[in-house]
C-alpha cells in the first residue's frame, strides 16, 4: 500500500495506522479529525503524516473510518462519492446494521467493507493508540459478499498485518451478540460507577476501601460518552433485550438475598463459574 487515510484519529484507527506504518515504512498516511487538537497530536505522534486533502481520496489504497457510529453513515456515503475506483473504505464501528443499510444501494457499495475489531481499552484519543493492539483479537466482517474480491484481498492484507482472527457474520447477528458481550458490559460498568459515586457523596471513605475487583469492574466507565451514547441509541433494540435479561437476574438475586435464600445464590454463582472455561477456550482459540 502507498497511501492510507484515517478518518477519526483515536484509539482504534490510530492503532491500525501504527501497525500499517510499521509494516509499510514508506506509506503516506493522511488524517482527518473533528478535533484540531487530536489531528495535531496524531501528527506529532507519527500516527499520520499530514492532514488529508480532497485530492488524496482519488488515489488512496485504503480509507479507515473510525468515528462515532451516528456520524459514520453520512461520512461513509460522502466518501464513497469521492474515492477513486481503486480505493477501499472500511468502517470499524461497533454497530453494523445501520451502516450496511445506509450504503446498500450506493453504486460503489463493492468498495466498502463493514468491519469491527473486538479490541480496545477504556482510553481514547491519539495518545491511546497502541502498536499490536489487535494481535490475536477477533475482527468481525459483515456482508463480505457485497465487497468486490480485489478489495477483500486488500482487507485481508491489512488483517494479516494486524494479526487478527477474522469471523464473518450478518449485521443483524453482530449487533445482537455484541449488545450482550460488549454494550451490556459498558452499561454495567457505567452504572456501577454511578451507584458508587452517589454513595461516596454520603460516605467519604468508600473509595479508600475499593480494591482491584472494583477497579477492574468499573474500568469501562472511563470510556468516552461521546462514542458510547450513539452506540446505545443505534443498537437500542438489542441493548434493551440485554438489559431485560440482566435486570431480571439482578432482581432474582435481590429476592434471594431478601429471603435469605443463600443456597440459590451459591448454586447460581457456581453455575456461572463455567464462564472461566468458556473464556479460556476463547483465549486458546477453541
Amino acid at each position: 500500500m502507498d497511501k492510507a487515510i484515517l478518518i477519526g484519529c483515536g484509539l482504534i484507527g490510530g492503532s491500525m495506522m501504527r501497525d500499517l506504518k510499521s509494516h509499510f515504512p514508506e506509506i503516506t498516511i493522511c488524517g482527518r479529525d473533528r478535533s484540531s487538537e487530536n489531528l495535531q497530536l496524531a501528527t506529532e505522534l507519527g500516527i499520520i503524516d499530514r492532514e488529508v486533502e480532497e485530492a488524496d481520496f482519488a488515489d488512496a489504497d485504503l480509507v479507515v473510518v473510525s468515528i462515532p457510529v451516528d456520524a459514520s453513515t453520512t461520512v461513509v456515503r460522502e466518501l464513497l462519492d469521492q474515492i477513486g475506483e481503486n480505493t477501499l473504505i472500511m468502517d470499524v464501528g461497533s454497530t453494523k446494521e445501520h451502516i450496511c443499510t445506509a450504503v446498500s444501494n450506493h453504486s460503489k457499495r463493492h468498495q466498502f467493507l463493514a468491519a469491527h475489531p473486538i479490541a480496545g481499552t477504556e482510553f481514547s484519543g491519539p495518545q491511546a493508540a497502541l502498536k499490536d493492539l489487535f494481535k490475536n483479537k477477533t475482527m468481525i466482517v459483515c456482508e463480505v459478499e457485497k465487497t468486490a474480491h480485489r478489495f477483500q484481498d486488500r482487507a485481508r492484507e491489512l488483517f494479516d498485518i494486524l494479526r487478527v482472527r477474522v469471523r464473518y457474520m450478518t449485521p443483524q447477528s453482530h449487533d445482537r451478540h455484541i449488545a450482550f458481550v460488549s454494550h451490556l458490559s459498558h452499561i454495567s460498568s457505567f452504572m456501577l460507577g454511578k451507584t458508587v459515586i452517589q454513595e461516596e457523596q454520603v460516605e467519604r471513605d468508600i473509595f479508600d476501601l475499593a480494591g482491584s475487583g472494583f477497579e477492574s469492574t468499573v474500568r469501562l466507565a472511563k470510556s468516552s460518552p461521546a462514542m458510547w451514547t450513539p452506540i446505545f441509541a443505534l443498537n437500542k433494540k438489542h441493548v434493551l433485550d440485554s438489559l431485560d435479561g440482566y435486570i431480571e437476574n439482578l432482581s432474582r438475586f435481590r429476592e434471594s438475598v431478601k429471603n435469605d435464600d443463600y443456597k440459590t445464590i451459591f448454586q447460581e454463582m457456581e453455575q456461572t463459574n463455567r464462564i472461566k472455561e468458556i473464556l479460556e477456550g476463547i483465549s486458546n482459540g477453541k
